[in-house]
């Protein structure tokens, strides 16, 4: 019988897997989309590939304590190479699939990376563009064999099914070389490196252990029950911990199945065929998906426009009972069941969200609008925070006590508290155990048994946590009044007209902005008032758009404080890029760097001038170089201090 609670955190993840393929073998545990086809896998097969993938390991040469790296899209493979590492007491690194060669090279050498995954030439090509830099790299193994002919003479690289089936016949001399390792796992073994985000300087690796992963999949379903039966899409990166707690930590500990798209491009269409019962997605996908509903409702007929907006009212007014727990008057219930019959159910089973009970978001804030119009339509969705350093959730909402301006109260087992400077503490089994290769770093964020987050924050009455910035990003004017630059952000953020906002203003008199315009909202609303446009740059630099925004930035400064509005501001001429550096691989702003980049931008915006002229260089995939000169709109707040011919 499978141990239950806490008794999972006695336990390696892969003995929590043989344990799932000994006593439910016949369960689906991941299914994977190819050629239109969803193909089931069973705890039992899980763990076949596992076991022959570690023997396969093993006779390479591989030795406990050794990394072993995945670059993939979310593939069976990528669990399959990391519990098998893990089985025979190595360390598992998560690599984003979209780094680029130099990323790559800095984490498999700070790493120390013994073997890498890579899924296809693609991922293969970048590894053999580096090879050099990488000296620790003894073997590469592929798992898409399309197009890798060319190199099969190159003993550096090899196939995933060669290495099962070198492992398969490892296992008929040495039938218990991986039972044996796997006996041999403790909890406290560091288990995996996952990357922080790296929003100062270059991404630190997270030693996390396997107790860690199997707390945080027992304690968030103590909050949250999930049952064997349920499914979970898989469609968010590996490398990021957000799905690792997910798709290892929660799917082992729970036993539900994890459900992996055909590809990127089709994880929305794909997520409507399986109908998760939970989701875990950052803030652009849901305000992604509210905005793809605009888009359809305002295409359609007058009419359905208004039933539409009708719907909705009643929808936002049982939301508000609903997220702060109350009872419904009688008349409301009925009006939302009728409601929810005629639009709200169907539109859910649209979107892939018939079944879901539950939804999390985390990672940035979500607008209470977004919050209350998911309540609405009967999305249970819930704020969450953590960090890498915590296995991605110390704070959730519970049911019926959702306020978005909250991400909630500690899950079982936590402990928090505010340090004199406002910082954020946490203590829990999930608590990783410090940073690879830097005790200076490690000795610093967990200071005396407590995880220093960086964060700055407050506890509300009630116990829910408000969480203001990074405590090194808040900021003070030019008269050394305090402002948080990501808190205005998430504000300018909550219009469905703005994607992306960078707030500036340390030691200057005022507060400033670069915004970049949403292109699908922004886009169907130039459409719609006839206005034409052919590039990104020449729809941000349009008239009419800059208006727009300059609308949506004065209801922001309207419920903000003097000193807190934004007073001038540019429409970036591109949108911030994870390539360029410019925000993290988890799209969180490099601020630093943003600046250096935009200098002549940043330095127009505390001067008299009204335009800039901006030459710079877009590059493509196919490594092309395409030179663009535009001049760029220096935007008031207040029209009317509209600078003219400045």
């Amino acid at each position: 019988m499978m141990p239950s609670g806490y008794e999972l955190k006695k336990y390696t993840l892969p003995q929590v897997l043989r344990m799932r393929a000994e006593q439910t073998p016949g369960r689906v545990a991941i299914r994977k989309k190819d050629f239109g086809i969803w193909n089931e896998i069973t705890y039992a097969d899980y763990y076949r590939h596992v076991t022959n993938f570690a023997a396969g390991l093993l006779s390479l040469g591989f030795q406990p304590g050794e990394r072993l790296a995945v670059i993939a899209d979310n593939i069976p493979e990528w669990l399959y190479a990391e519990l098998a590492a893990q089985s025979l007491g190595g360390i598992s690194v998560g690599v984003y699939q979209s780094s680029l060669p130099p990323e790559i090279a800095y984490v498999l050498s700070y790493t120390g990376a013994a073997f890498v995954v890579a899924e296809d030439q693609e991922q293969v090509d970048k590894l053999l563009e580096i090879r050099s830099e990488i000296p620790s790299v003894r073997k590469v193994i592929y798992q898409d064999p399309r197009g890798m002919r060319v190199y099969a003479d190159d003993p550096w690289i090899m196939g995933f099914e060669a290495v099962e089936k070198l492992g398969e016949a490892y296992l008929k001399q040495h039938p218990r070389a991986v039972e044996e390792r796997i006996a041999l796992g403790k909890p406290e073994d560091v288990c995996h490196l996952s990357l922080t985000s790296g929003t100062t300087g270059r991404p630190k690796a997270a030693m996390l252990m396997h107790r860690n992963l199997l707390h945080m999949g027992v304690a968030l379903q103590e909050v949250d029950p999930l049952e064997p039966t349920d499914d979970y899409l898989s469609f968010l990166p590996f490398a990021w911990i957000g799905e690792q707690m997910m798709s290892v930590g929660m799917a082992l500990a729970g036993g539900f199945a994890v459900n992996m798209p055909e590809s990127v491009e089709t994880a929305m269409s794909d997520l409507k065929e399986i109908g998760p019962h939970v989701m875990f997605s950052p803030p652009r996908v849901w305000e992604g998906t509210q905005s793809q509903i605009w888009v359809r409702i305002s295409e359609t007929y007058a009419f359905n426009r208004w039933v539409y907006q009708q719907m909705l009212k009643i929808g936002y007014r049982a939301a508000d009972y609903r997220m702060h727990g109350k009872p419904m008057p009688l008349g409301l219930r009925l009006a939302y069941w009728f409601a929810d019959q005629i639009m709200f159910k169907p539109l859910r089973d649209q979107l892939g969200f018939l079944r879901l009970r539950r939804a999390y978001t985390g990672g940035a804030a979500l607008g209470p609008d977004v919050f209350r119009f998911y309540h609405a339509i009967g999305v249970n969705l819930k704020q969450i925070y953590g960090q890498t350093e915590i296995i991605g959730i110390a704070f959730v909402h519970r049911d019926g006590d959702v306020r978005a301006d909250t991400v909630g109260v500690p899950i079982p087992g936590g402990e928090v508290k505010i340090s004199e400077r406002g910082e954020i503490l946490c203590r829990s089994d999930a608590v990783v155990a410090g940073y690879w290769q830097n005790p200076e770093a490690t000795a610093e964020t967990f200071a005396d048994g407590w995880l220093h987050t960086g964060d700055a924050g407050y506890l509300t009455p009630e116990g829910h946590l408000v969480v203001i910035d990074r405590v090194s990003d808040v900021m003070h004017t030019s008269t050394q009044q305090m402002f948080s630059p990501q808190f205005i952000e998430n504000k300018l953020k909550f219009s469905p007209y703005i994607k992306e906002a960078v707030v500036f203003g340390d030691q200057k008199p005022y507060l400033t902005a670069f915004i970049n315009v949403d292109p699908q909202t922004v886009g169907k609303w130039a459409e719609d008032n006839r206005i034409a446009y052919t590039t990104y740059i020449d729809l941000s630099q349009k008239p009419q758009v800059a208006e727009l925004i300059r609308r949506e930035v004065r209801a922001v400064n309207d419920g903000l404080p003097e000193h807190l509005r934004i007073k001038r501001f540019v429409l970036l001429y591109k949108l911030l890029d994870a390539d360029d550096d410019e925000l993290t691989r988890t799209g969180k702003v490099r601020r630093k760097f943003i600046v250096q980049r935009y200098q002549p931008l940043v330095d127009a915006l505390y001067s008299q001038t009204s335009k800039v002229q901006v030459d710079t260089e877009f590059k493509y995939q196919d490594g092309t170089v395409q030179k663009v000169s535009t001049e760029v709109s220096v935007l008031e707040a207040d029209s009317s201090k509209e600078l003219i011919g400045a």
